[in-house]
């Protein structure tokens, strides 16, 4: 498979490849996000720190050498981090995986939509044979955007072997499907607006 490119650009939504200097970015972005984000993210914990957004974004960019996860900043078309999302090379040969989040005031706008029908078309086009979603059961807006992007979903198992155990729903595309139209790759540039 070829490297995704470090930009994309779809319907005012941009994703940019995260960069070591948006430290401060992705903390505030996650510190905002909190609440919003600790049912879902066993990584959003209470003391998430700008060091511990610092360290994913070294994790981040060793990934993105070595072919195992590409990791996106999404901005808004008001320059803000509504968010990130990934691919993730976790799936086993010819596939990748989807991961998305957003920042409360961003949801229900179509952004984490759009951001992620870039990255399944960008996964097609590097060679992806199939690409997956995984998701918690009870997290429903997460749910829709497969839902809304013609995946099937495919499987429902229990995350751990509690009795309280939440259900993760996985969820697939297959290139197979048709063809579908491309976002526009965006070169590298820099600072993309403000950060709220």
């Amino acid at each position: 498979m070829e490297r995704p490119a470090d930009g994309l650009n779809r319907d005012g939504v941009v994703l940019r490849r995260w960069r070591v200097d948006e430290a401060g970015a992705l903390h505030r972005a996650v510190a905002e996000s909190f609440d919003h984000l600790v049912p879902w993210m066993p990584w959003a914990v209470a003391d998430y720190a700008e060091r511990d957004a610092l360290e994913y974004l070294v994790r981040a960019e060793h990934e993105w050498a070595t072919g195992e996860a590409f990791a996106y900043r999404i901005v808004a078309a008001d320059g803000v981090t509504a968010g990130s999302c990934s691919l993730m090379a976790r799936i086993g040969p010819g596939g990748l995986e989807i991961g998305y989040w957003l920042r409360p005031g961003y949801t229900g706008r179509g952004i984490a939509t759009i951001a992620t029908a870039a990255l399944v078309d960008e996964a097609f086009r590097v060679g992806a044979d199939r690409v997956e979603i995984v998701h918690d059961a009870a997290n429903v807006r997460s749910a829709a955007i497969p839902a809304r992007l013609g995946f099937t979903e495919v499987e429902r198992l229990p995350r751990g072997d509690e009795p309280d155990t939440r259900i993760e729903v996985r969820w697939r595309l297959s290139a197979r499907s048709g063809p579908r139209p491309g976002p526009t790759p965006q070169a590298p540039t820099g600072r993309t607006g403000c950060d709220g």
